[in-house]
């Protein structure tokens, strides 16, 4: 995984940073798309405050546990890559 003894080269140290740039990114359009479709009735349409109130707190729920889930499966998959190197085009390891 590490080239020279354990120290990590600077092109995968650029590798790690853009992978957890693309994870926190990827995560938070999931997150956005995933509350305005859970949360968003209680903005467009005159709910009953305790529905309105009900989807707003399902939405921020579903929302964290999605970006928390994309976040830890980007990082853990890019961990496998980065020690077996990129899929060959032959689907053979």
């Amino acid at each position: 995984m590490y080239a020279h003894g354990g120290r990590r080269t600077r092109a995968e140290q650029d590798a790690a940073t853009v992978e957890i740039g693309y994870a926190l990114v990827s995560a938070a359009f999931a997150a956005a798309v995933l509350f305005g479709a859970v949360a968003g009735p209680a903005f467009l349409f005159d709910l009953p405050g305790l529905l309105a109130a009900a989807l707003l707190r399902l939405g921020v729920a579903c929302a964290a546990v999605v970006f928390v889930t994309r976040v830890v499966s980007v990082l853990v998959r890019f961990r496998r890559w980065s020690r077996s190197g990129p899929p060959r085009p032959d689907g053979n390891p």
